[in-house]
């Protein structure tokens, strides 16, 4: 069970998170959504234990993630962020093979049969098998983050945290990328992730967080809650009769 329990986090002169509280299941699929500027980056990175809430404290069962070592977090949770700058160019297969850093800190070819195992499985799972022997730097915006996907898959944590994963993807692969989190799931891991495209929200997550000006305003299951009045009052649209978002003016 992972707590989240009454952050307040502020960013220079700017409250960017307040008084939120949930608790998160394994198996639950919980889509992060709100308008630009909400607070679901930092939400994320709170949960990731990489920013210190002024109040309030996240933790993974007993353990305060704010009182373990680096490798213990790891363990626990696997982080996707939104910015995703690849510094050296890695054949993209050790690229994956970092998500496995903390059982295996070596290239693809020196780690174990375990970990190269767990790296395969996410090549595949994540629709990059055909470049995995590529440099990182030779490739589209779009395979990268498949890459980068497979690493977040190939972490032992039993957690993942992404923010934005469907970003630079089409959407045939926005689509996969979000049935694959939904296997994760269905596997007994326990998934949150910042998602603009609430149709994509509502389709695959079991539970939707709803975040206005730092506030948690909704949650519940998507039907709930994404009602015609929070739609409204977050963000200025209604669905038409067509089941289409139109701008309320």
């Amino acid at each position: 069970m992972i707590t989240v329990s009454g952050i307040h986090v502020n960013l220079g002169n700017r409250q960017v998170l307040t008084d939120v509280s949930f608790g998160l299941s394994p198996g639950e699929f919980v889509g992060l959504v709100g308008p630009n500027g909400a607070g679901k980056s930092t939400l994320l990175r709170v949960m990731a234990g990489l920013l210190a809430p002024r109040q309030g404290r996240v933790s993974y069962g007993d353990a305060d993630i704010a009182s373990l070592t680096h490798r213990e977090r790891a363990l626990l949770c696997a982080w996707l962020p939104q910015a995703r700058p690849v510094a050296w160019n890695l054949i993209a297969e050790d690229l994956v093979a970092l998500g496995r850093f903390v059982t295996s800190p070596a290239p693809y070819e020196h780690c174990g049969p375990a970990d190269q195992e767990a790296i395969d499985d996410a090549i595949e799972r994540a629709g990059a098998t055909s470049y995995r022997h590529r440099a990182v730097q030779t490739l589209s915006g779009g395979e990268q983050a498949r890459l980068h996907l497979a690493r977040t898959l190939a972490a032992p944590s039993r957690t993942l945290l992404l923010d934005e994963p469907g970003a630079a993807l089409d959407i045939a692969h926005r689509l996969a990328h979000m049935r694959v989190l939904q296997e994760q799931c269905d596997a007994g891991r326990a998934v949150v992730a910042a998602v603009h495209d609430l149709d994509l929200a509502s389709r695959f997550c079991t539970r939707i967080i709803v975040l206005d000006q730092g506030m948690k305003v909704a949650d519940g299951a998507p039907d709930k809650a994404l009602d015609g009045g929070c739609l409204a009052r977050v963000f200025g649209v209604r669905r038409n009769d067509q089941g289409v978002f139109d701008p309320i003016v």
